[in-house]
Parts: C-alpha cells; structure tokens; sequence
C-alpha cells in the first residue's frame, strides 16, 4: 500500500513534538521541590523519574525513626521506582517528617501511600494524616488495591519548619511511600491567608484515561485524572 506524504509528514510532527514535550517536562525548574522516595537507602544518589523527570531522593536526614521496607517484587513492574520502598512505624505513637520550608510562602504538599504487601501479611493498614498538629486526613489503604492512594494539601507555613506525621490508629502501622512539597510562588489561584486547602477533586477532560502530572504548562507538578464521559 502506498503512504500518502501528508501522513508520512504528519507522523514525522507527531514524534518531533512529543520528543520536544519530554524534554520541556525534563528541563523544567524544581527549585524549591522536594521529592523525598522514603525507605530508599541512605547513600542511594538522588534519581530522575522515568515518566516524570522529577529528582527523588532518600529520606534519610527528613525523618529520625521508622524503618525500611520493599514492596513485593512482582509488583514493581506495575508501580514507578519511587515507590518500591517505603519507610513504616511499628515503633511510638506519632512519628513526623521535619521539611525546611520558606516562611510565608504558599505550599503544595503530597503523601503517597502504596502497602505492596510488604510485610506479606496482607492486611492493609488504616492510620491518621497530620500536618503539625492538626488532622490531615484519615488513610484507610484497605479498598484501594495496588497502586494505593495519596493526599494533598495546600498550605502556608508560618515558621520555617512544617512537620509531616503519621500517628497509629488501633494496631495498625503507619507508612509512607513518597513526600513531595512545591512551592507555589507568584501563583494566586491556590492562595489561602491563613489555614490550609485540603485536595478534593481535579479534572482534566481529554479523550485519553488514566493520570496525566507535571506538564510544562503547570509548573507546581499537579495531578490530574482525565474524564472521557460528560
């Protein structure tokens, strides 16, 4: 069958452009990004995702207790490299991240939480969110299958510390897979005076499913689940 040259020419842009998003999403800027892959060894160097290209890097030096886990081999193909490791707290009550932040600057901050059977016990924990010392969220990973879940919220720090913590809930152990937090400067569309804006819902219409995150056109490394039914 003959190929027609417009198709040919149109498959030809089609690559160049795509070959042109990766690098825009790759050279980004994430000053002020912190991507903390918790669990990872301490002298692992920082890495650059694969679908993202954001630079993650251990959590040893953010958090002073816990300890390391992997999530089940025949699951890593499924999940990206951050979260093949975890960091979970069979040990105290309330454990917390310790983040060096900017005082007065608006903040998006991201928890993932994905169990992998780690422990191969099959039972999936339930466990309290904190941001300092006000309630997050409840996480409750038992009805959300392999890839887990996460949480974000918007806040503005008034000191230059904020503090992360997951406290128990029954017998059940705490863990985290990723902590992630973007500033959002020079930004009014998240802006809050005072408390915090917790994630409910973001859509991007599209004809594709799935996710999409960390597009050029969104600086902050936002995700958005795509709707194809109206």
């Amino acid at each position: 069958m003959e190929k027609h040259p417009h198709a040919l020419r149109l498959c030809a842009l089609i690559c160049i452009t795509f070959s042109s998003f990766l690098h825009l999403v790759e050279a980004q800027d994430q000053k002020g990004f912190i991507s903390l892959d918790c669990g990872s060894p301490p002298n692992e160097p920082p890495y650059n995702g694969v679908h993202t290209g954001l630079t993650y890097s251990t959590d040893d030096g953010f958090v002073q207790t816990g300890k390391t886990g992997k999530i089940q081999r025949e699951l890593e193909p499924v999940l990206g490299k951050p979260f093949w490791t975890l960091r979970y707290f069979p040990d105290g009550n309330r454990n917390c991240y310790t983040l060096n932040v900017t005082q007065g600057t608006t903040y998006l901050i991201r928890a993932r939480f994905v169990y992998g059977n780690y422990d191969g016990l099959n039972e999936y924990p339930s466990f309290d969110l904190y941001l300092g010392p006000n309630l997050w969220e409840n996480i409750d990973l038992s009805a959300l299958g392999t890839n887990g879940t996460f949480e974000e919220i918007i806040h503005k720090p008034v000191s230059k510390s904020l503090q992360v913590c997951l406290v128990k809930r029954g017998t059940s152990i705490p863990l985290i897979s990723t902590l992630e937090i973007r500033p959002l400067q020079n930004n009014n569309t998240y802006n809050t005076q005072s408390g915090s804006l917790r994630y409910s819902r973001r859509r991007y219409f599209s004809t594709a499913s799935g996710s999409v995150r960390y597009q050029p056109s969104c600086p902050f490394d936002s995700i958005k689940f795509m709707v194809t039914k109206f």
